[in-house]
């Protein structure tokens, strides 16, 4: 349904989860169209913003150009130019790296075989080359610190003598999408919520990576608040009435069979309001709730005056978020 408004609904909330290298990122909630609005940009500016490491040159003694080999290589130059730009490294100190190695085969190199006292591999498992017993490679490598692809052409004049130009792909970024899926707010089911999912290759975690990009975007508008004396809105918060102070109370007030509490306890929950802020379908998946339990824990719900099909203002549940958070710091 479509109300008349004055104003543009600012997102108040934000939730991650983070494995590894990958994390998924949720903002909501925002009017009907502005979802698409923040999301490709923050997408575009993840990918072409996020400062990564890679090497921008290398030099093989007895090798002249990326089109010879090396005695005893398995691969040709460029086949282990190819390989090594699958290795992605991270300079330990500054911005730029100038390292030396050394191998003699018989042995298989792989990203593992680069990391030392300058750089770290966050691709250990790479295969760059196998040399055999006759083969000795000497190598040096020129990394450096930079955002997204740039080729060689655009530093080859920055390259020393006797070294071998490569194309330059510094975003640590894997992968970033985004989906927007409509939710529900104060009955109006056309408010969006963007859901990111970004993957980085270890040099920088996702949500690190995330952060980055918010602040450089933002930073992007910063001219036009300068400028023309913008005013910055924020989410306000509001008093809770008394009615609300049942949400803030331990679910030991709620006389629980032991088996639920028990269930509550262990998923970590503390206060009835958490419950109230769930809804059915993640309280439905808190592990151990069988039927009689979730209906249990509804019809206490229900008696308290939080139906879990009760809607709450968005302010109000920003407050009562709020307020949890506290609670659950102390």
């Amino acid at each position: 349904m479509n109300k008349i408004k004055t104003e543009v609904l600012i997102p108040s909330d934000v939730s991650f989860k983070e494995e590894g290298n990958k994390a998924t990122i949720e903002v909501y909630p925002f009017e009907a169209g502005f979802g698409v609005s923040v999301a490709h940009p923050i997408r575009r500016t993840l990918i072409a913003s996020t400062p990564g490491f890679a090497p921008i040159a290398l030099k093989i003694e007895g090798v002249k150009h990326e089109f010879d080999s090396l005695k005893g290589m398995l691969e040709d130059v460029a086949s282990f130019i190819i390989n090594l730009k699958n290795i992605r490294f991270k300079i330990k100190e500054g911005d730029e790296a100038v390292v030396d190695y050394v191998f003699v085969g018989p042995k298989e190199i792989k990203g593992s075989d680069l990391a030392n006292d300058l750089v770290d591999v966050v691709t250990p498992d790479e295969y760059i080359a196998t040399l055999n017993e006759e083969a000795e490679l000497k190598l040096t490598l020129i990394i450096r610190k930079g955002m997204g692809f740039v080729a060689v052409e655009n530093f080859r004049d920055e390259i020393p003598e006797g070294f071998i130009g490569l194309d330059a792909y510094f975003s640590p970024v894997k992968k970033v999408v985004y989906n927007i899926e409509n939710i529900l707010v104060e009955d109006d089911p056309n408010f969006e919520k963007v859901i990111f999912e970004v993957v980085t290759d270890g040099q920088i975690s996702p949500i690190e990576a995330f952060k980055n990009a918010v602040n450089n975007y933002l930073n992007q508008f910063s001219v036009f608040s300068k400028e023309f004396k913008l005013e910055q809105k924020t989410s306000q918060s509001v008093e809770l009435d008394e009615v609300y102070n049942v949400l803030f109370e331990p679910i030991e007030n709620l006389n629980l069979r032991s088996r639920s509490f028990n269930a509550l306890d262990r998923a970590g929950i503390r206060f009835v309001g958490e419950l109230v802020l769930m809804g059915k379908e993640k309280i439905s998946n808190i592990k151990n709730l069988g039927t009689k339990s979730l209906e249990e824990i509804f019809d206490k719900l229900e008696e308290i005056g939080f139906p879990l099909n009760k809607t709450l203002p968005l302010d109000i549940k920003k407050a009562i978020e709020d307020k949890l958070s506290q609670l659950k710091e102390n």
